[in-house]
């Protein structure tokens, strides 16, 4: 998919002939916010939001990408991206020569402060940057830090039974919806027993696990757009605010506030300042 790239003409990132390209936008999605349908990459990429949050769906499972995190996603691996409201997101393509020991599969990885400076000075090469030159010492080190960037749990498996395809979209449509599982099962087709170990094998979680994943997954993407943490909890179907916070820090080590103040708390400048 060809992008923009220090105000050159249209480059496929495929093309450029360098370990890693980099490149930085400012985008403001509007109320149907932005999407980049299914495409997929020669090139192994990372997507770092500075500011704004973005969902990365493949095959597999839907990623969440809050502020200062960073989602991996293999070369050849198909995905569409999608996001809301004013975005900053910085992308990094990485030949995967260049990159052997990092994941052969999609995770949402923590940036520090130093690989998010990194790849800030990055997106400022020219594409054909020198290949023996400062420019490509500092691409080894982005590496390098890139390689030690933990993972984060901000992963919702998706199954490829088409029942349980429902249930996901039945609960990410009305998220509120407190049914049962044995509703659930009713409203498929199948038994409780069934459903109850069908989503384990699909998925790697219990029923109960899977729903809270996506609850994070939707808590982050409405914080992130300055929702409070009560119509938050309120949406989720929660009977109390607190009752969600309690979920939440013991899904994620921190309160929403705190974990949000954590993302946002020295935020680079915007892709088009930098």
């Amino acid at each position: 998919m060809p992008m923009h790239k220090n105000n050159d003409d249209l480059v496929d990132p495929d093309l450029v002939p360098r370990p890693v390209m980099a490149l930085g936008l400012t985008i403001v999605a509007g109320a149907d916010g932005m999407e980049l349908v299914a495409h997929h990459h020669r090139k192994a990429q990372l997507i770092y939001m500075a500011r704004g949050v973005l969902t990365c769906e493949v095959s597999q499972g839907l990623w969440i990408v809050p502020p200062q995190c960073a989602v991996w996603i293999p070369g050849g691996t198909r995905h569409s991206v999608k996001g809301v409201g004013a975005i900053d997101v910085y992308s990094l393509f990485v030949e995967p020569a260049s990159a052997p020991t990092l994941p052969d599969a999609c995770c949402t990885v923590s940036v520090s402060p130093l690989l998010r400076e990194l790849l800030l000075r990055c997106a400022r090469f020219p594409t054909l940057y020198p290949v023996k030159g400062a420019e490509s010492r500092l691409v080894t080190v982005l590496l390098d830090e890139l390689a030690a960037a933990p993972v984060e749990k901000l992963h919702l498996p998706m199954p490829s039974d088409g029942g349980l395809r429902k249930i996901a979209d039945g609960m990410t449509a009305d998220p509120a919806d407190r049914a049962t599982v044995h509703e659930w099962a009713e409203r498929i087709g199948v038994s409780e027993r069934t459903l109850r170990r069908l989503v384990p094998r699909e998925t790697g979680m219990s029923f109960g696990r899977w729903r809270q994943q996506l609850h994070i997954i939707l808590a982050l993407q409405w914080l992130s757009q300055g929702a409070s943490v009560q119509s938050v909890a309120t949406d989720l179907g929660y009977e109390s605010a607190s009752s969600f916070v309690l979920m939440f820090r013991k899904a994620l080590g921190a309160s929403p506030a705190r974990y949000m103040t954590q993302r946002l708390a020295g935020a680079p400048p915007t892709a088009s300042e930098a």
